[in-house]
């Protein structure tokens, strides 16, 4: 596996591939997927060592300060359970633009949890409640 910051129109075709195979981004067209690729602050994907094939991927909104919210993580059904969400992971906490970051934040479903408790994510977050508002443009 090797790890890129920059995703080429093929593999950008191949993140919808895996999005519409998932109930939680099925929905996601290309254009979408150019436009949130060319306005998100960090970007990791994981493609195969022999090939420019995208396995992996995940991305990173944040001030490099106080907040950084991963999101989106996820691996092709056939890579699953090989360590490449691992990497990913690695990838993003390691990140030089992310070191001086006080909060790593994401959300996930239940089964997932164990996944992120790895690093130290916890659903103790103070007190705070996730919100959310849809917005159909």
């Amino acid at each position: 596996m090797r790890i890129i910051n920059q995703l080429s129109e093929s593999q950008a075709e191949q993140l919808h591939e895996m999005f519409v195979n998932e109930w939680w981004t099925k929905d996601r067209t290309l254009p979408d997927i150019h436009k949130m690729l060319q306005h998100s602050d960090i970007v990791i994907g994981a493609v195969e060592e022999d090939s420019d094939r995208l396995i992996g991927f995940a991305r990173v909104l944040t001030d490099r300060v106080f907040k950084a919210l991963i999101l989106d993580v996820i691996v092709a059904n056939e890579a699953r359970n090989q360590g490449f969400g691992l990497n990913i992971m690695e990838e993003i906490l390691k990140h030089p633009n992310l070191q001086q970051v006080r909060h790593f934040e994401l959300y996930c479903l239940p089964q997932m949890r164990p996944f992120y408790e790895m690093w130290g994510f916890t659903t103790e977050a103070g007190g705070v409640t996730f919100m959310r508002m849809e917005n159909h443009p």
